[in-house]
């Protein structure tokens, strides 16, 4: 893996944070792919996917402030898309081109789509990995469960095998991928000597304030200006199939593939999932 480990200062509103990011590629070349993770994961989830396009692409895969290598932010409130976006933008600027490819799963979809809609988008293609206009209330409910419980473990062994309950909708992986994920999603607290997930717990604050409702997209959807791959596992719970088709009537030249037997989120670790997104890339 030809992978360099780059970082840059964003500025919020409590100051100066780092942000983390993995490039992958040949630096001189003008066709780029930024590919921004969930909510709780890290740009490492990326790995797989990036290697296969670095011949084609350089490939930059951050990790969010809050998770990964990037700082945590000091306030809760300071979570949100405007951060997220900020940061995004920052990075699209650091790199020196003038359009960039996005693949976002989840969370790092929706802040592809927003990016897509903005007039004078740099956005080229995107490709929203199990995530669409419209995310029914009690996907919202679910994720928000999942968040920031500050749950320890006495290995890393043990929080490997929580991870594979907890991201076991998102397909089958190999045993070196689960092994990939527990090593990049965590942290080895040494004032109580377990294993963490690697994610700041305040993360899930933009899901707890306020009432849970649906998270409607749509007028977002509707703005976004280039092509979209959508991809959807189809035991998905974010990404209703109904959302999936209707966003094939309306808003910009979309095509969909879905997964057989996968939830939330395909991991774009596998193959055949790869090659899907490499090929539409490169059409």
């Amino acid at each position: 893996m030809s992978m360099m480990e780059r970082s840059f200062l964003g500025l919020g509103t409590h100051g100066f944070h780092l942000v983390a990011y993995t490039e992958w590629g040949a630096g001189a070349n003008e066709r780029v792919v930024v590919c921004v993770h969930g909510l709780t994961r890290s740009g490492r989830d990326f790995d797989w996917i990036a290697e296969a396009l670095e011949s084609d692409f350089r490939v930059a895969c951050p990790d969010l402030p809050g998770a990964g290598r990037s700082h945590w932010l000091a306030q809760a409130s300071e979570y949100g898309f405007a951060r997220y976006l900020s940061d995004l933008a920052t990075l699209i600027a650091r790199l020196g081109v003038d359009t960039v490819d996005v693949i976002g799963t989840s969370l790092g979809g929706v802040l592809g789509m927003m990016l897509a809609a903005q007039p004078n988008t740099p956005i080229r293609r995107l490709v929203l990995n199990d995530i669409g206009a419209f995310v029914p209330k009690a996907g919202v409910q679910r994720i928000s469960g999942e968040v920031g419980s500050e749950r320890a473990f006495a290995s890393i062994e043990a929080l490997e095998a929580h991870l594979r309950v907890a991201l076991g909708p998102s397909g089958p992986l190999t045993e070196a991928q689960w092994r990939h994920l527990a090593e990049h999603g965590s942290r080895f607290d040494a004032a109580t000597s377990t294993w963490q997930m690697n994610y700041d717990p305040k993360l899930a604050h933009p899901l707890r304030e306020g009432e849970q409702a649906d998270f409607d997209l749509w007028s977002v959807w509707e703005r976004v200006g280039c092509p979209v791959l959508v991809l959807r596992g189809a035991e998905s719970d974010l990404l209703l199939k109904e959302t999936a088709e209707e966003m094939l009537t309306r808003g910009p030249e979309a095509e969909l593939i879905e997964f057989p037997g996968i939830g939330h989120a395909p991991m774009l670790m596998d193959s055949l999932q790869i090659e899907a997104v490499r090929t539409w890339l490169l059409a």
